[in-house]
């Protein structure tokens, strides 16, 4: 492969020929050779679970590409890879290599793609011979920086998401550069648009460490200047292309409350989520993975906090590596010029997501690609989609307002849906308050890195399957729902509420109907609910009936049933219902 071959958007669609579901293998290597250290994994595409791009293999060669860019013996600013880089560079990929084979790659399906210091490098042609010769003719391809943009900033984050309606800044933050765009996935060919309207910019942290560290105070604050001033220019183009964008502007701008939420992926972006997440209030914060960690444009402006930490802090900061903290004050630069430019920053999500999930979602064809995530992992049999369909409809029921699923997030949102009901009668043969545990615990760890499981939806699956169980819980685990429940109040005393409640709710079904019903006529003719709120003096009252059939009633502990409910929706904060009061009548 030539230098000259660059992947383009013009010519994307033969450079990643499209996943086929009746293909004889569905297993894809890539090895994504960023500016900062170069990556191999090895994905499954294998249907049915294409979308949740199923990693087999992962791992990470410390080789700072653009660290290794020396200036040129021809003299100029050209810049070139050492030939002991070249060399370190081909051994990495040619060990990859083997391993894809080992585990039945086909050849045809291992890509190589390189960045923005492959772009400047004058002898990227000797590292790609190089690569080529070890590994038996395979090429590398360079993404230009439109595609950059596509596959890591738009595709690679939207590949953790079940969608963002609406739309949101993307941006993306690697060693050599930083990308920034606007995604609405409800919007028809979303994904070129944001590629073509964004803009990719050479100020990546491992670039601005270098200026910060070795080059004088007067060239220090003309790069600053100038990564400000791109940044905002950038901005103010996507606004100009953008109507949804520019309108939260120009509120904001009218002194309304008007916000833009943002999406951040790339190893500098995910290291200062990192450091958040080291200083959350939450302590210890519950969940280890940096993918999709939420935190509102408040904490996330704290970024002389955050430097502060990282320059005192003597132990090690878990997700942090030497190499990402030596390169934090230019992360917090390039954060830091990007809310000079938007003032306005509603909610913040980091991303694990990076150009493999990118280059692999952009291989896959539009049904699956936008497919909800959620509902690929929940594998509902068609045969029992109405049964699910019925649990879904009858917990739905059982909330006096059936507007609450739409003004803040509930257990009920497509997809998690499903999965919670797949768990109600699971290890019914077992203690209830192992099983609050065990919910709790799989929460947390279940499918790492699952596109759609956000940390939000993780706390909500927790505590709604333990107060499923009735919550008895060990002192050790009281701690760890205490931090799923703080996750879960960033969006409101409500969304607690109503999670506890249908948590609650899905007991009783699970107590009147002791296993899993055959189908949705045999859920619906075991019982009914009927709710609305009282308003009471200093508080609301949710009163809740529950109709049972007579044959499931005969058996029943109502007292229990009834106290287990109001036990596990007893509620002392402001702003939500106080209680739930319960009736239970006899249906024929």
């Amino acid at each position: 492969m030539a230098v000259t071959d660059i992947v383009t958007l013009d010519n994307l669609s033969t450079k990643l020929p499209q996943w086929r579901p009746d293909a004889a293998n569905h297993l894809y290597a890539i090895v994504d050779m960023g500016s900062n250290g170069v990556r191999f994994s090895i994905t499954s595409l294998a249907p049915p679970f294409s979308r949740l791009l199923n990693p087999l293999f992962s791992t990470r060669a410390a080789i700072s590409l653009f660290d290794a860019l020396t200036p040129s013996h021809a003299g100029g600013d050209g810049l070139v890879f050492p030939e002991q880089t070249i060399i370190d560079v081909a051994e990495a990929v040619a060990s990859f290599h083997r391993v894809a084979v080992a585990h039945g790659v086909p050849q045809e399906q291992m890509y190589i793609f390189a960045t923005e210091a492959m772009r400047r490098a004058e002898n990227a042609g000797d590292i790609l011979d190089a690569i080529r010769a070890s590994t038996g003719g395979l090429g590398v391809q360079i993404l230009a920086p439109e595609v950059e943009t596509l596959c890591g900033a738009v595709m690679g984050t939207r590949s953790s998401l079940v969608g963002v309606p609406g739309g949101a800044l993307f941006l993306d933050l690697g060693g050599g550069s930083v990308q920034m765009t606007w995604v609405d996935t409800s919007t028809p060919g979303y994904m070129y648009e944001a590629a073509t309207a964004g803009s990719s910019m050479p100020y990546g942290a491992a670039k601005l460490i270098r200026v910060l560290e070795h080059q004088s105070l007067e060239t220090q604050a003309l790069e600053i200047d100038t990564l400000r001033t791109g940044i905002k220019s950038v901005y103010d183009i996507l606004c100009a292309k953008f109507p949804a964008l520019q309108a939260i502007r120009d509120a904001y701008d009218r002194g309304e409350e008007a916000n833009v939420d943002v999406y951040m992926c790339g190893g500098g972006f995910r290291g200062y989520g990192t450091m958040l997440m080291h200083d959350d209030a939450i302590k210890p914060y519950p969940i280890p993975s940096i993918s999709t960690y939420t935190v509102d444009g408040a904490k996330f402006k704290e970024t002389q906090r955050m430097l502060s930490i990282n320059a005192s802090y003597e132990g090690k900061i878990y997700g942090l590596s030497k190499r990402r903290r030596q390169q934090f004050p230019a992360i917090v630069q390039v954060v830091e010029a990007f809310i000079s430019a938007v003032p306005n920053i509603g909610h913040v999500t980091f991303s694990g997501g990076s150009n493999r999930q990118g280059a692999l979602q952009m291989m896959l064809p539009p049904e699956i690609r936008e497919s909800n995530p959620l509902e690929v992992l929940a594998n509902i049999d068609p045969l029992e989609k109405h049964m699910f369909d019925a649990g879904l409809e009858l917990l739905l029921s059982s909330l006096p307002d059936p507007s609450i699923v739409s003004r803040m997030p509930t257990i009920l949102v497509p997809g998690l849906g499903y999965l919670f009901i797949k768990e109600l009668w699971t290890r019914a043969g077992h203690e209830a308050d192992t099983n609050a545990s065990i919910s709790l615990h799989t929460s947390i760890i279940r499918d790492p890195g699952c596109p759609g499981l956000t940390h939000l939806s993780r706390a909500l699956l927790g505590i709604a399957l333990a107060t499923r169980w009735g919550s008895f819980l060990s002192p050790a685990d009281a701690q760890l729902e205490q931090g799923l429940i703080s996750i879960i109040q960033r969006y409101g005393s409500e969304a607690l509420f109503w999670t506890r409640y249908l948590g609650a709710v899905a007991g009783a079904i699970a107590e009147i109907l002791p296993f899993s019903p055959a189908s949705a006529e045999e859920l619906k003719q075991a019982v009914e609910f009927k709710s609305e709120i009282v308003q009471k003096e200093h508080s609301r009252v949710v009163k809740l009936s529950i109709g049972i059939a007579c044959d499931h009633a005969r058996r029943l502990d109502e007292e229990s049933l009834i106290d287990n409910i109001k036990l596990a929706t007893k509620n002392k904060n402001e702003g939500s219902p106080k209680k739930v009061s319960v009736t239970i009548y006899k249906r024929a």
